[in-house]
């Protein structure tokens, strides 16, 4: 046996003997609770708020200073580990909701962070940029209402310029409006919809992939309505359909040029969306009551699933949703 393959399958053994003994010791902690020093562990039908939450509305985008309760993006709890070192990242919607909890997870992971948002938003937009830079990144605000060709083309153009670069794009703003009836749906909100939801996702990609590298990432933000539409949500519901869809066909294309396509599908997270006309009136206090876990999501439990897409530790992931609906099935 040759030197080299002995020092290999001393190696391979001893990372063996380490995970075995990590598995010990986990499950030795799991027994002890926190005597061992780790962190405890977390109920999930608790770690974050059950009650059902109060009945709001704002006018449309709302903010998430107006929220009650506001949301939890992981302002207090995220803790960064470099995964994402270096990395310059464009998030659509990072002004609020899940965009804010991905922008702050970035940045504390490493990556400069430029966030676009709707410009009445500016608000919202000032505080994710003091967490950013609190986190020694940089932070880039890019307001602009992006249901235009030349708004989208012009962001990713100024996202590139102050960053000086582009490793990773997240699609994630969104537009959503209830309507008991199809009949309540006027043209103009279909249109709407579709112009902010999904030719979004399409042009910001189709702009920024000439400047991704290999190894560079677009995320897209999908839904659990891309598998199970909600009744009151058609047309928002078939462009988060559009989207996974579009997520798996841009992956297998890109995979050629070594740049990974994925998605995450949230089921009820507590956002702006909701407020502002993405709850049905008077049914606000129904929100992700039915979901198994009996409560809906707060964007700080997503972060960690961009961040993982992002990272090169998921190297092999590509074409593929994530899912987070507190036990509704689909991926």
């Amino acid at each position: 046996m040759s030197e080299l393959e002995t020092s290999r399958r001393g190696l391979l053994g001893g990372a063996a003997l380490g995970l075995a003994a990590g598995a010990a010791g986990a499950a030795g902690a799991a027994a002890q609770g926190s005597a061992g020093g780790g962190r405890p562990l977390r109920d999930p039908r608790t770690a974050y708020r059950r009650e059902p939450f109060p009945e709001q509305r704002q006018p449309w985008p709302a903010l998430t200073s107006k929220m009650n309760p506001r949301p939890d993006h992981g302002e207090t709890s995220y803790r960064g580990s470099g995964k994402l070192a270096g990395r310059r990242a464009l998030i659509t919607g990072g002004d609020s909701g899940i965009g804010r909890a991905v922008a702050i997870a970035f940045a504390r992971e490493g990556a400069d962070v430029a966030i676009n948002y709707h410009p009445s938003e500016e608000s919202d937009a000032r505080e994710v940029r003091t967490l950013i830079e609190q986190a020694g990144r940089r932070a880039v605000l890019l307001p602009a209402d992006i249901r235009t060709l030349k708004a989208c083309e012009d962001t990713v153009r100024r996202a590139i310029a102050q960053l000086g670069g582009l490793d990773i794009l997240v699609n994630n703003a969104a537009y959503q409006q209830s309507k008991a009836d199809i009949s309540e749906i006027t043209d103009e909100q279909f249109v709407r919809t579709y112009e902010t939801n999904i030719f979004h996702v399409f042009r910001f990609s189709k702009a920024a992939i000439p400047t991704l590298p290999p190894g560079g990432v677009i995320i897209n933000t999908a839904s659990v309505n891309s598998y199970d539409p909600g009744e009151e949500l058609i047309d928002y519901a078939s462009t988060k359909a559009a989207i996974l869809n579009l997520t798996k066909g841009m992956a297998k294309q890109l995979a050629k040029k070594g740049i990974r396509v994925n998605a995450v599908a949230p089921g009820p997270i507590w956002t702006p969306l909701q407020v502002a006309g993405g709850q049905l009136s008077g049914k606000m206090g129904e929100f992700g009551q039915d979901t198994p876990l009996g409560r809906a999501g707060q964007p700080a439990e997503l972060a960690a699933l961009y961040v993982t897409l992002a990272s090169d530790e998921a190297s092999f992931s590509t074409g593929t949703a994530v899912g987070a609906h507190g036990g509704k099935g689909n991926p």
